[in-house]
């Protein structure tokens, strides 16, 4: 390196300095767009190629600066490059790619696809060490066990909750509430692989009750479009489907970020004249969908008279005890039953719940207490607590 020509090293460092802005501006386009229908591009792969251009340009730069002056040209050239990247491959390209997303982001697709397909493991090894030394910062989950005192506040809290609903109440709830809290978790999707035989997707279709179901390839995290289902039925009974014509009914996604409100999410829908939307985490990653009805059934829970006893996932037993599947939305179980299971901010299921109370894999036989309600773990699953019996208590 000592004896390559200061041309070529020059060179280097412009096209390094390039790639970083370049990477900036997309990862900037990503953001903005990101819930307006645009497809979620690898953010981690994006952060990382940033960074390696930032980091090549200042060794470089420091390199020469060495040669040219020593320990005091070494310093000069680290500073201005520095100065450098922050004008360059910051402030600039987040400016531009605020002002034209669109163009950084089909900019982003064509260049960077190959690039971006060797980052992005990388990147996730990264993200995924980062995130185990953030663990032991995340917040305690609720105590297993409840002070009396704060018990019987609690439970006076609940009663007279139970006298304000009202379709004021719903509506006001919806600010506070995030389409994170209703979304449909991506293993619960019902969607469309293409990479399946169309045989196996025309049954899969004949079944479904669904009328909009997500299209993706291999993992869901690759979801490419929206099928109507309304379409194609009348294709199905004579198996007349096809790939081309599965296709043609389909339209573009529309991605909504996981923190979006539900009063704003509702707005969205509108403004959008869309009925769902996929669910995305601030790395693209897809969480699962939210649809029209479910921000509306939650708007309409809140204000309902009776609480009915049809959901699925609860099965009520003689002696006034429920065996509830573990899979169930902590949500639609408040619901249902009129409970009010801690669901704000944490855990969106009851096998959740479980395990942050636990701190542990769930075992069956296991039976703990959070506020007022008793669960019993009747069984497990791949590690999950498929089945829970549970009840209240007053004491």
């Amino acid at each position: 390196m000592d004896s390559l020509p200061y041309a070529p090293l020059l060179g280097i460092i412009a096209l390094a300095l390039l790639w970083s802005a370049l990477f900036t501006a997309v990862d900037v386009a990503r953001q903005h767009l990101n819930g307006h229908g645009e497809p979620p591009l690898p953010a981690q792969g994006l952060v990382l190629g940033a960074s390696f251009g930032k980091l090549l340009v200042l060794g470089l730069a420091c390199l020469v600066g060495q040669r040219l002056s020593g320990e005091h040209g070494f310093w000069l050239a680290g500073l201005g490059a520095a100065l450098g990247l922050l004008v360059l491959a910051e402030y600039l390209p987040r400016r531009l790619a605020r002002r034209n997303p669109q163009a950084f982001i089909s900019l982003g697709a064509s260049l960077l696809k190959l690039p971006l397909a060797i980052l992005q493991p990388l990147g996730c090894v990264l993200d995924g060490c980062a995130r185990l030394i953030l663990r032991p910062f995340r917040v305690q989950p609720m105590a297993v066990a409840v002070h009396p005192l704060q018990e019987e506040a609690h439970d006076e809290d609940e009663s007279g909750d139970n006298n304000r609903h009202g379709l004021l109440d719903g509506l006001q709830a919806l600010d506070k509430i995030t389409v994170n809290d209703i979304l449909v978790p991506r293993n619960e999707v019902d969607g469309i692989n293409l990479d399946d035989a169309i045989e196996r997707i025309i049954e899969q279709l004949i079944v479904s009750r669904h009328t909009r179901l997500p299209v993706y390839h291999s993992d869901i995290n690759q979801v490419e479009a929206v099928l109507n289902t309304k379409l194609i039925s009348h294709l199905l009974p004579r198996g007349e489907l096809t790939l081309e014509k599965l296709q043609a009914a389909c339209y573009e996604p529309y991605f909504v970020p996981e923190s979006t409100p539900l009063q704003v999410q509702l707005l969205n829908f509108h403004k959008q004249q869309r009925r769902m939307g996929v669910v995305v985490d601030e790395y693209g990653e897809v969480l699962g969908i939210v649809t029209l009805e479910d921000i509306l059934e939650e708007i309409v829970g809140e204000f309902e008279d009776e609480h009915s006893l049809d959901n699925p996932h609860v099965h009520p037993q003689a002696d006034g005890r429920f065996i509830i599947e573990g899979t169930a939305s902590l949500r639609e179980i408040n619901r249902t039953l009129g409970w009010h299971l801690p669901c704000d901010g944490g855990p969106k299921t009851l096998n959740g719940l479980v395990t942050e109370a636990l701190e542990s894999i769930p075992a069956s036989a296991v039976c703990l207490r959070i506020g007022r309600y008793r669960l019993e773990i009747l069984e497990t699953e791949d590690n999950c607590a498929s089945k829970v019996l549970v009840w209240t208590v007053t004491r």
